[in-house]
Protein backbone atom coordinates (compact mmCIF):
# COMPACT_ATOMS: atom_id res chain seq x y z
CA UNK A 1 0.00 0.00 0.00
CA UNK A 2 1.12 3.47 -1.65
CA UNK A 3 1.82 5.63 1.92
CA UNK A 4 0.10 8.54 1.99
CA UNK A 5 1.80 12.36 1.85
CA UNK A 6 0.36 14.53 4.08
CA UNK A 7 1.22 18.19 4.01
CA UNK A 8 2.28 20.18 6.96
CA UNK A 9 1.50 23.75 7.56
CA UNK A 10 2.39 25.08 10.49
CA UNK A 11 3.55 27.41 13.16
CA UNK A 12 5.49 26.18 16.44
CA UNK A 13 4.94 22.52 17.24
CA UNK A 14 8.39 22.13 16.65
CA UNK A 15 9.60 24.35 19.33
CA UNK A 16 6.59 22.74 21.82
CA UNK A 17 7.54 19.23 21.51
CA UNK A 18 4.49 18.59 19.71
CA UNK A 19 6.03 17.95 16.02
CA UNK A 20 7.01 14.10 17.01
CA UNK A 21 3.45 13.45 18.48
CA UNK A 22 2.44 14.83 14.83
CA UNK A 23 4.56 12.45 13.22
CA UNK A 24 4.29 9.55 15.15
CA UNK A 25 0.09 10.04 14.62
CA UNK A 26 0.58 9.56 10.98
CA UNK A 27 3.11 6.89 10.78
CA UNK A 28 0.25 5.05 12.88
CA UNK A 29 -1.84 5.05 10.04
CA UNK A 30 1.29 4.31 7.73
CA UNK A 31 1.37 8.44 6.15
CA UNK A 32 4.33 10.49 5.89
CA UNK A 33 4.44 14.03 7.14
CA UNK A 34 6.36 16.54 5.08
CA UNK A 35 6.99 19.95 4.93
CA UNK A 36 6.15 21.50 1.21
CA UNK A 37 9.94 22.45 -0.32
CA UNK A 38 9.58 25.84 -2.06
CA UNK A 39 12.01 28.87 -2.92
CA UNK A 40 12.61 31.86 -0.89
CA UNK A 41 11.48 33.98 -3.76
CA UNK A 42 7.85 31.90 -3.61
CA UNK A 43 7.73 32.89 -0.18
CA UNK A 44 7.73 36.73 -0.48
CA UNK A 45 5.50 36.28 -3.70
CA UNK A 46 3.20 33.90 -2.10
CA UNK A 47 2.67 36.00 1.09
CA UNK A 48 2.41 39.28 -0.64
CA UNK A 49 -0.57 38.25 -3.24
CA UNK A 50 -2.42 35.92 0.01
CA UNK A 51 -3.30 39.39 1.65
CA UNK A 52 -2.87 39.02 4.96
CA UNK A 53 -0.63 41.27 6.76
CA UNK A 54 1.55 38.59 9.55
CA UNK A 55 4.55 39.17 11.34
CA UNK A 56 5.36 36.04 11.63
CA UNK A 57 8.08 34.28 9.15
CA UNK A 58 6.76 30.26 9.76
CA UNK A 59 3.16 31.33 9.16
CA UNK A 60 4.63 33.12 6.36
CA UNK A 61 6.10 29.91 5.09
CA UNK A 62 2.74 28.26 5.76
CA UNK A 63 1.04 31.09 3.39
CA UNK A 64 3.52 30.16 0.65
CA UNK A 65 3.39 26.63 0.81
CA UNK A 66 0.11 26.77 0.84
CA UNK A 67 0.17 28.35 -2.22
CA UNK A 68 2.26 25.90 -3.80
CA UNK A 69 -0.11 23.09 -3.06
CA UNK A 70 -3.27 24.41 -4.70
CA UNK A 71 -1.38 25.45 -7.92
CA UNK A 72 -0.34 22.12 -7.81
CA UNK A 73 3.89 23.04 -7.69
CA UNK A 74 4.23 20.36 -4.86
CA UNK A 75 2.24 17.34 -4.98
CA UNK A 76 0.41 15.92 -1.47
CA UNK A 77 -2.57 13.97 -1.14
CA UNK A 78 -3.54 15.58 2.17
CA UNK A 79 -3.37 18.62 4.00
CA UNK A 80 -2.43 19.34 8.02
CA UNK A 81 -2.69 22.47 9.53
CA UNK A 82 -1.43 23.31 12.65
CA UNK A 83 -0.96 26.23 15.30
CA UNK A 84 -0.29 27.00 18.93
CA UNK A 85 -3.83 27.91 20.56
CA UNK A 86 -2.16 30.57 22.50
CA UNK A 87 -1.82 32.45 19.25
CA UNK A 88 -4.89 35.07 17.74
CA UNK A 89 -2.92 35.79 14.50
CA UNK A 90 -1.95 32.08 13.83
CA UNK A 91 -5.31 31.06 14.49
CA UNK A 92 -6.59 33.68 11.77
CA UNK A 93 -4.00 32.19 9.38
CA UNK A 94 -5.49 28.82 10.09
CA UNK A 95 -8.76 29.17 9.17
CA UNK A 96 -8.06 31.26 5.93
CA UNK A 97 -5.60 28.88 4.80
CA UNK A 98 -7.66 25.88 5.97
CA UNK A 99 -10.58 27.98 3.60
CA UNK A 100 -8.27 28.67 0.94
CA UNK A 101 -7.17 25.23 0.32
CA UNK A 102 -10.53 23.31 0.43
CA UNK A 103 -12.16 26.19 -2.04
CA UNK A 104 -8.99 25.89 -4.56
CA UNK A 105 -8.08 22.44 -4.55
CA UNK A 106 -9.57 18.74 -3.92
CA UNK A 107 -7.07 18.06 -1.29
CA UNK A 108 -8.52 16.61 2.16
CA UNK A 109 -7.60 19.29 5.13
CA UNK A 110 -7.84 19.41 8.66
CA UNK A 111 -6.95 22.54 10.82
CA UNK A 112 -5.52 21.77 14.57
CA UNK A 113 -4.94 24.23 17.65
CA UNK A 114 -2.39 22.33 19.73
CA UNK A 115 -0.94 22.74 22.92
CA UNK A 116 2.07 21.63 25.01
CA UNK A 117 0.00 18.17 25.78
CA UNK A 118 -1.19 17.34 22.46
CA UNK A 119 -0.36 13.50 21.95
CA UNK A 120 -0.20 11.48 18.77
CA UNK A 121 -3.60 9.69 19.96
CA UNK A 122 -4.91 12.85 20.36
CA UNK A 123 -3.87 13.39 16.45
CA UNK A 124 -5.08 9.51 15.60
CA UNK A 125 -8.49 9.93 14.35
CA UNK A 126 -7.42 13.30 12.01
CA UNK A 127 -4.84 11.73 10.70
CA UNK A 128 -6.98 8.28 9.84
CA UNK A 129 -9.82 10.31 8.12
CA UNK A 130 -7.00 12.10 6.04
CA UNK A 131 -5.53 8.95 4.74
CA UNK A 132 -9.14 7.45 4.65
CA UNK A 133 -9.97 10.08 2.20
CA UNK A 134 -6.95 9.82 0.42
CA UNK A 135 -7.04 6.31 0.05
CA UNK A 136 -10.76 5.59 -0.83
CA UNK A 137 -12.55 8.23 -2.38
CA UNK A 138 -13.97 5.93 -4.48
CA UNK A 139 -15.75 4.12 -1.48
CA UNK A 140 -16.92 7.31 0.16
CA UNK A 141 -18.84 8.25 -2.88
CA UNK A 142 -20.62 4.99 -2.74
CA UNK A 143 -24.24 6.19 -2.62
CA UNK A 144 -26.47 3.41 -2.16
CA UNK A 145 -26.11 -0.14 0.03
CA UNK A 146 -26.24 -3.12 -1.36
CA UNK A 147 -26.19 -6.90 -0.49
CA UNK A 148 -26.83 -7.67 3.83
CA UNK A 149 -24.11 -5.64 5.79
CA UNK A 150 -24.42 -4.06 9.52
CA UNK A 151 -22.29 -1.64 11.04
CA UNK A 152 -21.55 -1.28 14.97
CA UNK A 153 -20.42 2.28 16.31
CA UNK A 154 -19.27 1.19 19.70
CA UNK A 155 -19.49 5.04 21.17
CA UNK A 156 -17.52 6.31 24.93
CA UNK A 157 -21.84 6.34 26.05
CA UNK A 158 -23.78 4.21 23.84
CA UNK A 159 -23.29 1.44 21.64
CA UNK A 160 -25.40 1.29 18.07
CA UNK A 161 -25.59 -1.25 15.42
CA UNK A 162 -27.73 -1.52 12.46
CA UNK A 163 -28.70 -4.19 9.63
CA UNK A 164 -29.18 -2.67 5.89
CA UNK A 165 -30.19 -4.89 3.52
CA UNK A 166 -30.42 -3.74 -0.28
CA UNK A 167 -30.27 0.01 0.55
CA UNK A 168 -32.82 0.01 3.58
CA UNK A 169 -32.50 -0.16 7.74
CA UNK A 170 -34.11 -3.66 8.43
CA UNK A 171 -32.85 -3.62 12.61
CA UNK A 172 -31.41 -1.31 14.72
CA UNK A 173 -30.04 -1.72 18.37
CA UNK A 174 -29.06 0.60 21.14
CA UNK A 175 -27.51 0.22 24.72
CA UNK A 176 -25.32 1.93 27.36
CA UNK A 177 -22.00 1.38 26.64
CA UNK A 178 -20.71 -0.82 29.75
CA UNK A 179 -18.18 -3.78 28.49
CA UNK A 180 -17.20 -2.74 25.47
CA UNK A 181 -17.32 -6.25 24.09
CA UNK A 182 -20.37 -7.11 26.22
CA UNK A 183 -22.54 -4.08 24.51
CA UNK A 184 -21.62 -5.26 21.16
CA UNK A 185 -22.88 -8.28 21.24
CA UNK A 186 -26.17 -7.41 22.94
CA UNK A 187 -26.92 -4.52 20.29
CA UNK A 188 -25.75 -7.10 17.32
CA UNK A 189 -28.05 -9.62 18.80
CA UNK A 190 -30.91 -7.06 18.99
CA UNK A 191 -30.44 -5.57 15.41
CA UNK A 192 -30.35 -9.25 13.77
CA UNK A 193 -33.53 -9.79 16.13
CA UNK A 194 -35.14 -6.99 14.52
CA UNK A 195 -34.52 -7.49 10.84
CA UNK A 196 -34.91 -11.18 11.17
CA UNK A 197 -31.74 -12.62 9.67
CA UNK A 198 -28.86 -14.59 11.08
CA UNK A 199 -25.74 -13.46 12.53
CA UNK A 200 -24.20 -15.50 9.74
CA UNK A 201 -26.46 -14.34 7.06
CA UNK A 202 -24.27 -10.77 7.09
CA UNK A 203 -22.03 -10.04 4.11
CA UNK A 204 -19.72 -7.65 5.30
CA UNK A 205 -19.46 -5.99 9.03
CA UNK A 206 -18.47 -2.14 9.54
CA UNK A 207 -17.23 -0.90 12.77
CA UNK A 208 -16.60 2.65 14.46
CA UNK A 209 -16.31 4.83 17.48
CA UNK A 210 -13.92 4.53 20.50
CA UNK A 211 -13.97 0.43 20.41
CA UNK A 212 -14.04 0.23 16.98
CA UNK A 213 -10.97 -1.66 16.76
CA UNK A 214 -11.12 -3.98 19.81
CA UNK A 215 -15.08 -4.35 18.30
CA UNK A 216 -13.92 -5.37 14.74
CA UNK A 217 -11.20 -7.65 15.60
CA UNK A 218 -13.29 -9.56 17.56
CA UNK A 219 -16.24 -10.01 15.42
CA UNK A 220 -13.94 -10.24 12.18
CA UNK A 221 -15.17 -6.90 10.33
CA UNK A 222 -13.83 -5.99 6.93
CA UNK A 223 -14.33 -2.78 7.56
CA UNK A 224 -12.68 -0.28 10.84
CA UNK A 225 -13.46 3.17 10.36
CA UNK A 226 -12.93 6.42 12.16
CA UNK A 227 -15.81 8.56 13.22
CA UNK A 228 -15.20 11.60 11.05
CA UNK A 229 -15.40 9.99 7.38
CA UNK A 230 -18.47 7.10 8.70
CA UNK A 231 -20.26 9.55 10.21
CA UNK A 232 -20.36 12.63 7.38
CA UNK A 233 -21.19 9.30 5.37
CA UNK A 234 -23.67 8.03 7.36
CA UNK A 235 -25.65 12.08 7.35
CA UNK A 236 -25.52 12.74 3.59
CA UNK A 237 -27.36 9.07 3.21
CA UNK A 238 -29.74 9.73 5.95
CA UNK A 239 -30.32 13.31 5.09
CA UNK A 240 -30.84 12.40 1.48
CA UNK A 241 -28.06 14.81 0.62
CA UNK A 242 -25.56 12.88 -1.10
CA UNK A 243 -25.03 15.12 -4.03
CA UNK A 244 -23.88 19.02 -3.18
CA UNK A 245 -22.27 20.18 -0.06
CA UNK A 246 -23.57 20.05 3.27
CA UNK A 247 -22.27 20.55 6.98
CA UNK A 248 -22.69 17.86 9.60
CA UNK A 249 -22.86 18.55 13.33
CA UNK A 250 -22.58 15.63 15.42
CA UNK A 251 -22.29 16.38 19.73
CA UNK A 252 -21.17 13.62 20.94
CA UNK A 253 -20.72 12.31 24.76
CA UNK A 254 -17.06 12.94 25.00
CA UNK A 255 -15.86 14.82 21.72
CA UNK A 256 -18.36 16.92 18.96
CA UNK A 257 -17.26 16.85 15.16
CA UNK A 258 -18.14 19.08 12.63
CA UNK A 259 -17.52 18.31 9.25
CA UNK A 260 -18.18 20.08 5.63
CA UNK A 261 -19.15 17.68 3.05
CA UNK A 262 -19.18 17.75 -0.43
CA UNK A 263 -20.26 14.57 -2.78
CA UNK A 264 -20.51 12.56 0.06
CA UNK A 265 -16.63 12.81 0.63
CA UNK A 266 -15.55 15.15 4.03
CA UNK A 267 -13.70 18.17 2.80
CA UNK A 268 -12.66 20.04 5.99
CA UNK A 269 -13.23 18.71 9.78
CA UNK A 270 -12.47 19.47 12.97
CA UNK A 271 -13.51 17.40 16.31
CA UNK A 272 -12.59 17.50 20.03
CA UNK A 273 -13.90 20.62 22.39
CA UNK A 274 -11.82 22.23 25.38
CA UNK A 275 -13.88 20.61 28.28
CA UNK A 276 -17.26 18.18 28.30
CA UNK A 277 -19.16 21.34 29.02
CA UNK A 278 -19.54 21.57 25.27
CA UNK A 279 -20.13 17.92 25.15
CA UNK A 280 -23.97 15.59 25.37
CA UNK A 281 -22.38 14.79 29.17
CA UNK A 282 -23.10 18.39 30.19
CA UNK A 283 -26.87 17.71 29.12
CA UNK A 284 -26.84 14.31 30.70
CA UNK A 285 -25.74 15.68 34.18
CA UNK A 286 -28.36 18.56 33.54
CA UNK A 287 -30.90 16.11 33.34
CA UNK A 288 -30.11 14.79 36.33
CA UNK A 289 -29.50 17.79 38.34
CA UNK A 290 -33.21 18.67 37.13
CA UNK A 291 -34.90 15.37 38.02
CA UNK A 292 -35.81 14.41 34.48
CA UNK A 293 -34.73 11.30 32.34
CA UNK A 294 -32.57 12.78 28.98
CA UNK A 295 -35.45 11.78 26.66
CA UNK A 296 -37.21 14.42 28.64
CA UNK A 297 -34.95 17.51 28.50
CA UNK A 298 -35.51 18.75 25.12
CA UNK A 299 -38.91 19.45 24.94
CA UNK A 300 -38.51 20.83 28.46
CA UNK A 301 -36.09 22.87 27.34
CA UNK A 302 -38.33 24.12 24.81
CA UNK A 303 -40.55 25.50 27.18
CA UNK A 304 -37.82 27.59 28.62
CA UNK A 305 -36.20 30.95 27.74
CA UNK A 306 -32.21 30.43 28.21
CA UNK A 307 -31.34 34.54 28.78
CA UNK A 308 -33.19 34.07 32.17
CA UNK A 309 -30.24 31.46 33.42
CA UNK A 310 -26.52 32.89 33.04
CA UNK A 311 -24.79 29.79 31.88
CA UNK A 312 -21.74 29.58 29.81
CA UNK A 313 -18.73 27.61 30.73
CA UNK A 314 -16.16 25.97 29.02
CA UNK A 315 -15.71 23.31 32.34
CA UNK A 316 -18.35 21.00 33.01
CA UNK A 317 -17.36 21.19 36.61
CA UNK A 318 -18.68 25.00 36.84
CA UNK A 319 -21.07 24.93 34.16
CA UNK A 320 -22.33 22.35 36.78
CA UNK A 321 -22.12 25.24 39.11
CA UNK A 322 -24.11 27.77 37.15
CA UNK A 323 -27.00 25.14 36.89
CA UNK A 324 -27.26 24.36 40.72
CA UNK A 325 -27.10 28.53 41.67
CA UNK A 326 -29.35 28.97 38.94
CA UNK A 327 -32.12 26.57 40.60
CA UNK A 328 -30.66 28.05 44.16
CA UNK A 329 -31.89 31.21 43.34
CA UNK A 330 -35.23 30.64 41.78
CA UNK A 331 -34.89 29.70 38.16
CA UNK A 332 -37.50 27.57 36.74
CA UNK A 333 -36.37 24.22 35.42
CA UNK A 334 -37.09 25.00 31.80
CA UNK A 335 -35.20 27.90 31.83
CA UNK A 336 -32.08 26.03 33.26
CA UNK A 337 -32.88 23.77 30.68
CA UNK A 338 -32.79 25.98 27.62
CA UNK A 339 -30.01 27.77 29.05
CA UNK A 340 -27.94 24.51 29.23
CA UNK A 341 -28.92 23.48 25.52
CA UNK A 342 -27.89 27.08 24.50
CA UNK A 343 -24.49 26.79 25.91
CA UNK A 344 -23.34 23.79 24.51
CA UNK A 345 -24.66 24.86 21.17
CA UNK A 346 -22.75 28.53 21.75
CA UNK A 347 -19.63 26.80 22.68
CA UNK A 348 -19.77 24.28 19.74
CA UNK A 349 -20.08 27.50 17.47
CA UNK A 350 -17.42 28.77 18.94
CA UNK A 351 -14.81 25.66 19.27
CA UNK A 352 -15.73 23.65 16.44
CA UNK A 353 -17.93 25.66 13.44
CA UNK A 354 -15.26 27.97 13.52
CA UNK A 355 -13.02 25.39 12.02
CA UNK A 356 -15.11 24.58 9.04
CA UNK A 357 -17.30 26.44 6.23
CA UNK A 358 -20.84 26.08 6.89
CA UNK A 359 -22.38 24.74 4.11
CA UNK A 360 -26.46 24.34 3.86
CA UNK A 361 -28.38 22.20 4.63
CA UNK A 362 -26.91 21.72 8.49
CA UNK A 363 -27.71 18.32 9.42
CA UNK A 364 -27.23 17.32 13.34
CA UNK A 365 -26.80 13.66 13.97
CA UNK A 366 -26.19 11.77 16.91
CA UNK A 367 -27.97 10.62 20.34
CA UNK A 368 -28.32 14.72 21.11
CA UNK A 369 -29.80 15.72 17.99
CA UNK A 370 -32.64 14.25 19.59
CA UNK A 371 -32.85 17.29 21.93
CA UNK A 372 -35.50 19.21 20.74
CA UNK A 373 -34.07 22.59 22.84
CA UNK A 374 -29.89 21.57 21.66
CA UNK A 375 -31.52 21.72 17.61
CA UNK A 376 -33.50 25.47 18.63
CA UNK A 377 -30.13 26.81 19.78
CA UNK A 378 -28.11 25.85 16.65
CA UNK A 379 -30.26 26.64 14.47
CA UNK A 380 -30.70 30.04 16.13
CA UNK A 381 -27.09 30.55 16.42
CA UNK A 382 -26.73 29.63 12.60
CA UNK A 383 -29.94 31.34 11.68
CA UNK A 384 -30.89 28.18 9.49
CA UNK A 385 -33.15 25.87 9.91
CA UNK A 386 -31.30 21.97 10.63
CA UNK A 387 -32.16 18.81 9.36
CA UNK A 388 -32.55 15.92 12.11
CA UNK A 389 -33.09 12.66 9.69
CA UNK A 390 -34.83 10.00 10.98
CA UNK A 391 -32.36 7.32 12.69
CA UNK A 392 -30.64 10.15 13.17
CA UNK A 393 -28.93 8.64 16.43
CA UNK A 394 -27.81 5.49 15.00
CA UNK A 395 -25.07 7.68 12.68
CA UNK A 396 -22.06 5.98 12.48
CA UNK A 397 -23.60 2.02 12.37
CA UNK A 398 -25.44 3.74 9.09
CA UNK A 399 -22.27 4.93 7.93
CA UNK A 400 -20.46 2.26 8.69
CA UNK A 401 -22.79 -0.52 7.38
CA UNK A 402 -23.57 1.43 4.18
CA UNK A 403 -19.28 1.24 3.33
CA UNK A 404 -18.93 -2.29 4.64
CA UNK A 405 -20.82 -2.73 1.74
CA UNK A 406 -18.29 -1.79 -0.90
CA UNK A 407 -16.37 -5.05 0.74
CA UNK A 408 -19.31 -7.82 -0.54
CA UNK A 409 -17.64 -8.06 -3.89
CA UNK A 410 -13.73 -6.75 -2.75
CA UNK A 411 -13.94 -2.78 -3.63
Amino acid sequence: MTRVRIAQLSCGPEYSGVQKEIEEAAASVDAEIFFPDIKLADIRKGFDEFGLDVRSPDLKLAIARARALVEGRVEADAVFIATCFRCAEAAIVRNELRRYIHENSLLPVVSYSFTERTTAGTLLTRMEALTTIARRRALLAREVQEGLTMGVDSGSSTTKAVVMQDNRIIGTGWLPTTGVLQSAHDVIELAVKEAGVKREDIEAVGTTGYGRFLVGENIGAQLIQEELTVNSKGAVYLADTQRGASTVIDIGGMDNKAITVQDGIPGTFTMGGICAGASGRFLEMTAKRLGVDITELGPLAMKGISKQVPMNSYCIVFGTQSLVNALAAGSLPEDVAAAACHSVAEQVFEQQLQEVDIKEPVIMVGGTSLIQGLVRAMSDLLQTEIVVPHHSQYIGAVGSALLASGFIKGD
